[in-house]
């Protein structure tokens, strides 16, 4: 017994330890780490050379299911409310109809590839219908990409949400192909609301009450992480013993529980991105152990076209179709529908026909492993080429090396910004506290410079120089203008580095809009000339607006370069057409 225990966590060690190394290839690769974790599996599995013979499909969607559940819980902790603020309704509409609408135009091709009953061709597409939330949330945040607000959370709140719907149809479809009579219209309705309103109920009751907690406990900080993972368990479990959706309510539990920042949120967040990462670890792992690759052969050619549907004709369908009411850019709409990823939700709804005992379930698994393999391969590895492409990428923040929450009450914390100084930076031979007082004045403070491993005292002669780290209290407003100063090249390289997307000059967007036209010789209705230009933008953006979005009068373009958490805008540039002179 006991050797057969060391063994087993040797063996999941191993494992773990291999795949941990092996994705420090991913990026030479340019390979997704999710799909490396699910190749160790497969080499380690019964056709590869590890040999593991695993075939326990019930296990597989335990751990899954777990797996998943701390997934989104860590998505949702990490999800801005702003974010909502313009993709909820975007991203409810792909995580409902885009799913049907994906299921039902592929499931007609299926039915017709396969040659098979319309029910389970039906079925196999309901099983890859929706876009899968770890390898969303994996590969857009570790990208190295910044994609504009709209379609990056559009992208990552459709995928936290459209599990619902995805399971519904598997279920009402297997429920057809098992016992015809006892599926219907009136059936799938109620089992909808069922998912939808008491798992987001429960998702958003159990938020708040986390959130209280963790204001008003007081732990060791290792403890805050481990509250927060065995209440999403319990939402995630009391919601699907209830008849709701336990995915959707773990996820706005996270929404809710992360939004209402204290002195703990920093020490879960830390600890929850060591678990996630566990957990899809775990789960992809266990998931390739599964597959047999020579199983996967028999019905290649047909999965391989099933998966280039999908990818080319029904997800951009079904998107364009959900996202037509909405202020989306061709180029945006073409993205959403391009980094519709598949990844361990398809997979894991493939166990269900298994475990029912649905005929041919066998076919449906292997042929949504080849899907997914694809779909991590092709659409995975080609985020952020695509993101250059279709021009929905933003330039990077000029960002802190790094950055911590030092909280002082309940309620209230300071920032620490850490900077390096680079050679040539407008930083460089200056004191620090000259630099501080130039991007915030009182607000922004000095507190610590380190020289050559060792940190020095800040004196009146202090000169900053290559390679010195610096740490200043200073809030996001700020962190930006000295991120600036200690660039390579200082605030004017970083302009003209954004100008060829922001524009040659940045405006104030509480200027008067009658003002600048005067000063730049474009034209304006009497009406728009008496709006501060912020209003101006609005009214002919519409609500929702971004980073990144650009209006267009005559020759000039004004693009937005910052808004606010409240949707406020605070930054524009202003591009002028060629061998323009300001008179």
């Amino acid at each position: 017994m006991t050797e057969g225990l060391n063994a087993f966590f040797l063996l999941a060690g191993v494992l773990l330890f291999v795949s941990v190394l092996a994705s420090t290839l991913s990026a030479r690769l340019g390979m997704p780490l999710l799909l490396l974790f699910l190749i160790v599996g497969m080499l380690a599995g019964e056709d590869g050379p590890g040999g593991i013979k695993f075939d326990d499909f019930d296990t597989a969607s335990l751990v899954s299911n777990l797996a998943l559940s701390v997934i989104l819980l860590d998505g949702g902790l990490r999800t801005r409310m702003s974010s909502l603020r313009v993709a909820l309704w975007p991203s409810t509409v792909l995580a409902t109809w885009g799913v049907v609408g994906t299921t039902v135009i592929l499931g007609i091709f299926v039915t017709w590839l396969f040659g098979v009953d319309w029910r389970l061709g039906m079925l196999l597409a309901a099983i890859v219908g929706s876009t899968d939330a770890a390898a969303v949330f994996t590969l857009l945040r570790n990208s190295g990409v910044r994609l504009n607000e709209r379609v990056r959370s559009t992208l990552e709140i459709e995928s936290g949400a459209n599990d619902p719907m995805a399971i519904l149809l598997v279920t009402v479809l297997v429920g057809m192909i098992i016992n015809p009579g006892q599926a219907g219209f009136s059936s799938f309705v109620r089992t909808l609301a069922s998912q939808l309103i008491v798992g987001g109920v429960l998702g958003i009751v159990g938020g708040i009450v986390l959130a209280r907690l963790l204001l008003r406990l007081r732990l060791a900080e290792g403890l805050y992480a481990l509250l927060i993972v065995s209440g999403g368990l319990m939402i995630f479990a009391a919601t699907n013993l209830g008849g709701g959706s336990g995915f959707l309510a773990v996820y706005f539990a996270g929404v809710i529980a992360g939004n209402r920042r204290c002195h703990a949120t920093e020490h879960v967040l830390r600890v929850m991105d060591g678990l996630a990462w566990l957990a899809q670890a775990c789960m992809f792992l266990v998931l390739g152990l599964l597959v047999k690759p020579t199983h996967l052969l028999e019905n290649a050619p047909e999965a391989v076209a099933m998966a280039f549907f999908l990818m080319l004709v029904a997800r951009p369908l079904a998107t364009v179709l959900g996202l037509m009411p909405f202020r989306f850019a061709q180029r945006e709409i073409a993205y959403v529908s391009w980094v519709g990823l598949r990844g361990a939700v398809p997979i894991v709804l493939a166990i269900v026909p298994v475990v029912m005992g649905v005929p041919e379930s066998g076919l449906l698994f292997n042929v949504t492993f080849v899907v997914v393999l694809l779909s991590l391969l092709v659409q995975g590895a080609t985020v952020p080429m695509a993101a250059s492409w279709l021009k929905v990428s933003v330039p990077p923040r000029d960002e802190p090396i790094d950055r911590r929450e030092v909280w002082v009450d309940d309620r209230a914390s300071l920032d620490l910004v850490e900077f390096r100084v680079e050679s040539g930076s407008s930083a460089e031979n200056r004191h620090p506290d000259d630099v501080a007082a130039e991007c915030g004045g009182l607000a922004v403070r000095c507190v610590s410079l380190v020289r050559d491993g060792a940190v020095q005292p800040l004196r009146i002669d202090t000169r900053l120089a290559r390679g010195d780290l610096v740490w200043f209290v200073a809030g996001d407003k700020h962190a930006e203008q000295l991120a600036r100063q200690f660039a390579r090249g200082g605030t004017d390289t970083e302009l003209s580095a954004h100008a060829g997307f922001f524009g040659e000059f940045i405006v104030d967007p509480s200027c008067a809009a009658g003002e600048l036209a005067a000063a730049y010789g474009f034209a304006l209705s009497d009406a728009e000339r008496r709006l501060t230009l912020g209003a101006l933008l609005r009214r002919r953006m519409g609500s929702g607006v971004v980073i990144g979005d650009r209006v267009k009068i005559g020759q000039f373009e004004l693009t937005v370069r910052d808004v606010d958490d409240q949707g406020t805008i605070t930054g524009v540039g202003l591009k002028c057409p060629d061998r323009f002179v300001i008179t």
